[in-house]
């Protein structure tokens, strides 16, 4: 069934976007003038006997997994050259890399007010059998958007460059004779598929962007309908049937939350570095916000999604009844075979998601201001308010979790995404908007208000409150936070609570008749505590132990017992009890 959001989904994927989410240039090596401590200038095309002597110079090379720097050649099998050794005619490159950078801006999608600026991160040598598996880089500076991956012309097969974004690809070869320049976005995942023969000597950049992304400035024909959209939307009363239990069917929306299609960090989000098509998407969403009297917030999602699925048997890597190795791929296919793009099975291919059981989704911080800093907020956003070009099961998640079949539970996967989003709601509701987001920004706000003699505006803001207020309060001392948490210009998502990451409780479902445990967000770095509760944040009474999972409704009916653990929200209908349960075993959904 198509809904209102749906509407607006396609109304947004349809904005004139012609970026893409990596690009190819090459140039030619007449400019390029590369020394190596230990090995003196290196010669283009690199011969296999200079390649030889880079490798006795270089190390084996090392690789980020969330703080930790980690050496695994099952992981990243290469040598890297460390960049002391490492110089470059700087002056006589820039006259090729220059103008490589300014085309490859343009075809990310990148306006032409900004412009791209490459740092040298690592030079790497690739022999035969070397690799790096599917990963995807690190933001090492506020700034940066992207990743360069300049290969030197050397005679090798296999090693190709395989780029990943919401369901597509994008495999990139080398030529012989010239300097092959590709650059994607940070957050794409890519692989450097085993090299066969020979070497492959390549220089990584990270891509920096500056000046600001965000002057674009859309069509009329594009803002125009997303515009009315939203007066119709904001005027309408929200639909029953996309509304969960809790709320009320006959109250008009109060927030939108439209999520872009890039992940970003909180250091890295910014309007001014919205990468491609979120860039024109993001100003076509404000022009219309203005038009229908909105307000409109860019916003970093915590999203959860759990899925049934079933875990597929022994495939061959690309299809056919026989296995297929990376070098038979690379030999047989030319540079631009369309199946040259083919995915293999990770960890997460191993598994066919079928029906989507529950998601929730959780906004950690936003700015408001064109030039402001991430704000840390915490609110949980109804289902029914969130819409998206590209759905989340499109794009790789930061975290898995896979849970076989148990016998009466199991086959279930849960994924973890962080995305960028716009969060849009009526100007006259802004104050009890960003309230609802964070309760003591509120209190501060009514007491700088009154302080300044403006006791009825203060009366007429306090009124706005009513609907959500001793929810939200609630939450908020339970969780314990303070004034310096908010006054903290860090973003930590340790301080922001989270399901707790127990095992099964052995209790059962008595909606669904199957198992349900709740677990801590993958990035949390605290661990124990009690979880939050689906409406309001706090934990729950009595036990400790955390709540239901959002979105599992009880039946009305159903049998409950006395003895299980109840949200301190005191909002029952999130908490499922079963007819039979101890006190050891609450019974939670």
């Amino acid at each position: 069934m198509t809904t209102s959001q749906d509407v607006l989904a396609a109304l947004l994927g349809e904005v004139a976007t012609p970026g893409a989410f990596s690009a190819r240039r090459t140039a030619p090596v007449d400019d390029f003038e590369l020394d190596v401590r230990g090995v003196g200038r290196v010669l283009l095309p690199v011969s296999a006997e200079q390649a030889n002597q880079l490798c006795r110079v270089g190390r084996p090379a090392t690789y980020g997994l969330g703080d930790k720097t980690l050496l695994d050649a099952r992981v990243r099998n290469t040598w890297e050259i460390p960049i002391s050794r490492v110089k470059l005619n700087q002056r006589r490159w820039a006259k090729a890399l220059v103008p490589a950078l300014d085309c490859l801006r343009a075809d990310l999608g990148l306006p032409p007010g900004c412009r791209l600026k490459a740092e040298l991160h690592s030079m790497l040598v690739y022999g035969a059998g070397q690799f790096f598996v599917p990963h995807q880089d690190s933001e090492k500076a506020d700034a940066m958007v992207g990743s360069l991956v300049v290969t030197l012309p050397s005679s090798f097969k296999g090693g190709a460059l395989v780029v990943r974004h919401a369901g597509m690809s994008a495999t990139y070869r080398s030529p012989k004779k010239s300097l092959s320049l590709v650059a994607f976005y940070a957050d794409c995942r890519h692989e450097v598929r085993p090299v066969t023969s020979g070497y492959r000597v390549t220089l990584t950049y990270n891509l920096l962007l500056q000046g600001d992304a965000a002057t674009v400035d859309p069509p009329p024909a594009q803002v125009d309908p997303v515009a009315a959209w939203l007066l119709g939307h904001f005027e309408t009363a929200a639909a029953p049937a996309r509304r969960t239990a809790g709320a009320a069917a006959h109250e008009p929306a109060r927030r939108l939350v439209y999520l872009l299609d890039h992940e970003y960090t909180a250091r890295g989000l910014s309007w001014s570095r919205l990468k491609g098509p979120d860039a024109m998407r993001a100003a076509t969403l404000q022009a219309a916000a203005v038009q229908a009297g909105c307000e409109v917030v860019l916003a970093l999602a915590d999203i959860h999604e759990t899925w049934d699925c079933m875990e597929q048997e022994e495939s061959p890597w690309y299809g056919g009844s026989e296995p297929r190795r990376w070098d038979d791929w690379d030999d047989e296919l030319d540079e631009d075979d369309p199946r040259a793009g083919g995915q293999s099975l990770g960890d997460q291919d191993r598994y066919q998601l079928e029906d989507l059981i529950d998601w929730d989704v959780t906004l950690v911080c936003w700015i408001d201001a064109p030039d402001g800093e991430p704000k840390p907020v915490l609110l949980s956003i109804d289902p029914s308010d969130v819409c998206a070009s590209v759905p989340s099961v499109e794009l790789p998640p930061y975290a898995s979790e896979y849970e076989g079949y148990m016998g009466n539970y199991g086959n279930t996967m849960d994924r973890w995404y962080h995305r960028a989003a716009l969060v849009v709601w009526p100007q006259h509701q802004a104050f009890a908007a960003r309230a609802e987001a964070s309760p003591l920004w509120a209190l501060g706000t009514l007491s700088a208000c009154l302080g300044a003699g403006g006791a009825v505006e203060a009366q007429e803001l306090t009124a706005t409150l009513a609907p959500f207020w001793p929810r939200v309060a609630r939450g908020e001392t339970a969780r314990g936070f303070s004034a310096r948490h908010f006054a903290s210009p860090a973003i930590s998502t340790s301080r922001i609570a989270r399901p707790c990451s127990s095992r099964r409780s052995g209790s059962r479902c008595s909606v669904a008749g199957r198992h349900r445990r709740w677990r801590r967000s993958p990035d949390a770095t605290e661990r124990g505590g009690p979880g939050i509760c689906c409406s309001d944040g706090s934990p729950p009474s009595g036990s400790g132990r955390p709540p239901p999972r959002k979105g599992r409704i009880a039946r009305s009916g159903s049998p409950r017992c006395s003895g299980c653990a109840r949200c301190s929200c005191g909002r029952a209908v999130r908490v499922f009890r079963l007819p039979a349960c101890s006190s050891e075993s609450p019974g939670l959904g």
